[in-house]
């Protein structure tokens, strides 16, 4: 009898770690599952209408018929906009938040609350705040410039959280020492700060980069609709997310683009993340983090 009830604890404690180890795989299975349906969705029904003259043409018929080139290139300007504009921001800003200044600092403090607040904002607030600043008070109209700025705004908390938690993993002993030698503030900060921050500053980027890609409602108040080919910033410009919610949504037999157009989104989003990824992946090894 004393056997047998010393073995109902351990047989419990074995069922429940099997539990824990099947739900373990079970829930990065499902995730893995629903991706892999969502690409292959969007392959099967998308491969037959992606050719180079899809590419290189313009919208025919609403973009029913054509290709999609002013949009490909209505969405890089927009992107090249916010990444000006909000990298640098968000770089002077995590720079402040974690050698300029300290956490209990009522500054401090407020800058950190109000970054977290953006970050909860909806983008179609956004659209709205870029739409009455830029659009309208500003006078840039609906414009790539406007849906770039709007844009910029979006992401720079997470740029700037991002950059600052980078800056922050430098080991102290590194500021320490180049102090001893006898940089200045400046010098610690462009020798030895931001040169090992590097990986952490491009997954900030990688971040921004890949949710300013795939906005569409703030886009829709600010870089307007028109598919035509920019011949500048302050032209009016249809990215590719709006095209292919205008495609979806409001024109009829114009699901094949759509879903043409969602491939080329996905390949450029793949791109650039393979792009910045191989960025970090030299940095790391630059910096002599990875074998």
């Amino acid at each position: 009898m004393s056997v047998a009830l010393d073995d109902r604890p351990t047989n419990a404690s074995g069922h429940g770690r099997l539990l824990v180890l099947a739900l373990t795989w079970l829930a990065p299975a499902i995730v893995a599952a629903a991706f892999l349906w969502l690409i292959g969705d969007v392959v099967l029904r998308g491969i037959g209408g992606v050719d180079w003259n899809f590419i290189v043409d313009v919208p025919r018929n609403a973009g029913r018929a054509g290709g999609i080139a002013p949009i490909i290139v209505s969405t890089f300007l927009v992107i090249l906009v916010c990444v000006a504009v909000a990298v640098p921001l968000s770089l002077f800003a995590a720079l402040f938040l974690a050698e300029f200044s300290r956490a209990s600092v009522p500054m401090s403090r407020i800058i950190r609350l109000s970054l977290n607040c953006l970050a909860a904002v909806p983008s179609i607030v956004f659209g709205i705040f870029g739409n009455a600043l830029f659009c309208v008070a500003l006078g840039m109209g609906y414009s790539i410039l406007s849906g770039g700025l709007t844009l910029a705004c979006m992401v720079l908390p997470i740029l700037i959280r991002t950059m600052e938690n980078a800056i922050r993993a430098v080991p102290e002993d590194y500021r320490l020492g180049a102090a001893a030698l006898g940089l200045s503030k400046s010098q610690v900060i462009i020798r030895v700060i931001l040169p090992l921050s590097i990986p952490g500053l491009l997954v900030g980027l990688l971040l921004g980069v890949g949710r300013a890609l795939a906005e569409t409602a703030a886009l829709v108040f600010t870089s307007g609709y028109v598919d035509r080919m920019p011949s500048s910033l302050l032209d009016s410009g249809r990215t590719l997310s709006i095209h292919i919610l205008d495609l979806s949504m409001n024109v009829a037999g114009g699901d094949k683009n759509a879903y043409a157009s969602v491939l080329v989104l996905g390949v450029l989003i793949l791109v650039i993340n393979s792009g910045i990824a191989a960025l970090l992946f030299f940095s790391k090894r630059r910096s002599g983090l990875t074998s």
